[in-house]
């Protein structure tokens, strides 16, 4: 294992919950192994990414109710390819090699597990733009 490799696996918070077990499919270990750790280890820079996204948007997500605000989050990542490739470089870039060799086998399937967890994520932490929207820029 290279040093990057070891150096990335050491600063990835552990995740008790993140079980890896043998019946398990080799989609559903990569996620529990590897994206989870990275997702919530880049957490912070997900959410100033969203809310960047927010700003260049013209703050529209400020207009909007509950509802239409996770709607709002869910079509970002979703319908908007640049701003998908963005977040989803975030989350490679912490990949080591070895997990990317991984990765790569099954990259469309990965990716889609990938977005539904960085969704629900931003989702889950909505709270956070309300405060920050009430911030000084």
């Amino acid at each position: 294992m290279s040093d990057r490799s070891h150096s990335l696996l050491e600063i990835r918070p552990i995740i008790p919950s993140a079980k890896v077990t043998e019946n398990m499919s080799s989609d559903e270990k990569f996620q529990n192994h590897t994206l989870r750790p990275v997702i919530k280890m880049q957490n912070s820079l997900l959410l100033l990414v969203f809310q960047n996204y927010i700003t260049k948007h013209k703050n529209s997500f400020y207009e909007l109710g509950m509802n239409k605000r996770l709607i709002f989050i869910e079509n970002a990542i979703q319908k908007d390819i640049k701003f998908r490739n963005s977040l989803k470089g975030i989350i490679i870039g912490q990949f080591t090699t070895e997990e990317y060799e991984l990765y790569i086998l099954n990259s469309s399937s990965l990716n889609k597990r990938m977005m539904q967890m960085v969704i629900e994520r931003i989702k889950d932490q909505v709270q956070f733009f309300e405060k920050a929207s009430l911030q000084p820029v």
